[in-house]
């Protein structure tokens, strides 16, 4: 249910049909990301951020995610770093104090990137839209860390994040540009959501229901994307600074994650 819920393209973007047939694929995807997460919690390194072209001003999708993962990280006993951009360090110092920017890979047990670019098959950048990212990008540290054997998870919603190349063909098949904005970079594990937040959410619920703790309670959203609009930070859709993200009010985001909170406080009694 949970996957189900994650993946509710309200922004109607294609992600829904990508989602059907990775599950048919994969049908317990989200309880094996949950099970890496649970498993590799000692050290854990968070990437995100996707610079929106043409000002290539990172959005709003992606750091709210990557804080409630830091979070849930700490509540298991372990330690969490971000990597990402400059403004949304500033917008996040008052949640969060542990940012890196060129992290040693090998002290980590875990890599996750959540919203942030992943090189296309020409080695390019790109929005959804085509146009290009012309900002540093992060995914070499997903594939440095495949190669030096940490375990990687992505969360995405497009396509064109690092971690969705290990279902290229369906992001090809079904979103549009596909072809050209495609990510090429793979992870371990994979998780779909419409808003890439959602995923990072779903994954801590679902390791909620894993460990019996709720990991999720006292989060709120809403504060971190004001925080993020303050600091000049976009909404990926309108490519405006609001407090929106993907283009969805607020009041959408909040019942999303009250919804997935009331489920796990019923389903832990």
């Amino acid at each position: 249910m949970i996957a189900h819920l994650i993946n509710t393209d309200v922004g109607g973007r294609g992600i829904l049909r990508v989602y059907l047939d990775y599950r048919r694929r994969c049908f317990d995807f989200l309880t094996r990301v949950a099970s890496k997460f649970t498993e590799n919690p000692s050290r854990v390194l968070i990437v995100t951020g996707f610079p929106i072209p043409p000002a290539q001003v990172p959005e709003t999708d992606g750091p709210p995610g990557a804080l409630a993962l830091a979070l849930a990280v700490e509540k298991l006993g372990g330690r969490a770093d971000i990597l990402t951009y400059q403004e949304v360090r500033d917008a996040l110092a008052d949640f969060w104090d542990s940012f890196v920017e060129r992290p040693r890979l090998s002290r980590y047990s875990l890599i996750i990137a959540v919203e942030t670019p992943g090189r296309s098959a020409d080695g390019m950048y790109y929005s959804m839209s085509g146009l290009e990212v012309k900002r540093e990008a992060f995914d070499g540290v997903v594939l440095e860390a495949r190669r030096l054997g940490i375990p990687t998870i992505g969360i995405g919603d497009g396509g064109n994040e690092a971690g969705m190349g290990k279902i290229r063909e369906l992001v090809i098949r079904y979103i549009p540009h596909g072809e050209k904005i495609a990510s090429v970079v793979e992870t371990d594990e994979l998780i779909t959501s419409a808003v890439s937040n959602w995923g990072a959410y779903g994954l801590i619920a679902e390791a909620s229901m894993l460990t019996g703790e709720n990991l999720l309670g006292g989060f709120d959203e809403v504060e971190i994307v004001e925080a993020l609009a303050e600091a000049g930070v976009v909404d990926g859709v309108t490519k405006r600074v609001e407090v929106s993200v993907d283009g969805i009010g607020m009041e959408v985001h909040s019942k999303l994650l009250l919804l997935l909170k009331s489920l796990l406080n019923h389903a832990l009694g």
